[in-house]
């Protein structure tokens, strides 16, 4: 039988969205007062108290599925050993009797330049996805517990991130799924192959627009990659372990 969520997750996943565009001015403010402004498009994927909000959600969807205060850990310790390089820091982690139980990502890219960091968001995400599943294999952490590892993603819906893309093809065609996609697009498929190519047990991808963001709006755009979707399926996991 499914774990249910709790009520009003849409409300509590707008004020997540809320959060993310109040952090990203309240940063760009500062980064303007200080004279100290990201060149091109870094300050749309530096400061990640940005997701808090997010982060903040899944911690509370965590303990409502009876994890113990103290197994959450979304501020410190985050720390994880990889088999490519010593550790990486994710964002949340549950570890419960020397079991590391789920694993959070939450990532996010605002305008204007979304050629190159979508790149190296990709690679950032494989790249981890790969690190961790290689440590596990080398019995880095758990011998009985196989890890939940969660991916959420949020990117401004704005004309740029919607518009078709072109793509090179000098010496061999991509795969027809990519051809004039957009960067919203692209993201899309990017999160759904995170999942089928079991890279994460599960991801979403959300749109927001600016302007209606800083009020909460934002939309899901893929039936299989929405919040509810990803919350159900960790706290199917954290129900799990818990008792």
């Amino acid at each position: 039988m499914p774990v249910p969520l709790p009520p009003g997750l849409d409300a509590k996943v707008r004020t997540a969205v809320k959060h993310f565009w109040a952090t990203r001015t309240a940063q760009a403010r500062k980064q303007h007062r200080g004279r100290k402004v990201d060149q091109g498009a870094r300050s749309a994927v530096t400061g990640g108290a940005q997701m808090d909000g997010f982060i903040d959600l899944f911690a509370r969807l965590i303990r409502d599925a009876h994890m113990p205060e103290d197994c959450i850990h979304r501020s410190s310790k985050l720390e994880l050993p990889g088999f490519y390089r010593p550790t990486k820091e994710w964002d949340l982690l549950v570890v419960r009797d020397g079991q590391l139980i789920c694993v959070l990502e939450a990532k996010s890219q605002v305008g204007p330049s979304f050629g190159n960091n979508f790149n190296n968001r990709t690679e950032e995400a494989i790249g981890s996805a790969v690190d961790l599943w290689t440590a596990y294999r080398e019995k880095a952490f758990n011998l009985d517990v196989k890890p939940w590892l969660g991916y959420l993603f949020l990117l401004e819906d704005c004309p740029r991130s919607q518009s078709p893309v072109s793509v090179q093809e000098p010496h061999f065609p991509v795969f027809p799924e990519f051809k004039t996609a957009s960067y919203a697009k692209r993201y899309e498929l990017l999160c759904r192959k995170l999942v089928r190519e079991n890279k994460y047990s599960m991801a979403a991808f959300l749109l927001s627009e600016s302007k209606a963001g800083a009020g909460g709006a934002y939309s899901e755009p893929a039936p299989d990659l929405t919040f509810t979707a990803l919350a159900r399926s960790l706290v199917a996991h954290v129900a799990a372990h818990s008792s």
